[in-house]
């Protein structure tokens, strides 16, 4: 099963949209948070997330997910040293983390659940 990694700079933001996505996902899906700096204050710690990935990996590949600018920037650079089926979408981040959270949980692989992700932008709510 595809695992997720949601990076922000506010750590109760990343472990409440975990918790968010994982209750829709069910407990199979592997969703990791990796939020706030290496102490705990905001910001993104590349450490974090390179644990997080690691954590949400089961064999099918990882998809991540960041907030804001220098996430994206973190996820980058983590992702240049790391091997393996990682792959950061460009989506957005609540949105995207439960819309690939739920196509996850059937069993779709890196590809859907990535297209999944990137789709909720389109999402209307009015």
């Amino acid at each position: 099963m595809v695992g997720i990694v949601l990076v922000s700079h506010s750590p109760d933001l990343a472990s409440g949209l975990a918790e968010l996505a994982g209750q829709m996902a069910g407990p199979d899906v592997h969703i990791a948070a990796a939020g706030g700096g290496p102490n705990g204050e905001l910001g993104t710690d590349g450490d974090r997330v390179r644990d997080a990935i690691r954590h949400a990996e089961s064999g099918d590949g990882v998809l991540v997910l960041g907030d804001i600018g220098s996430a994206i920037l973190t996820i980058r650079h983590v992702l240049e040293r790391m091997n393996g089926s990682v792959r950061l979408v460009d989506a957005p981040f609540v949105e995207g983390a439960v819309a690939a959270a739920v196509v996850a949980s059937t069993g779709s692989d890196l590809q859907g659940v990535a297209q999944a992700a990137e789709e909720a932008r389109g999402a209307h709510k009015l």
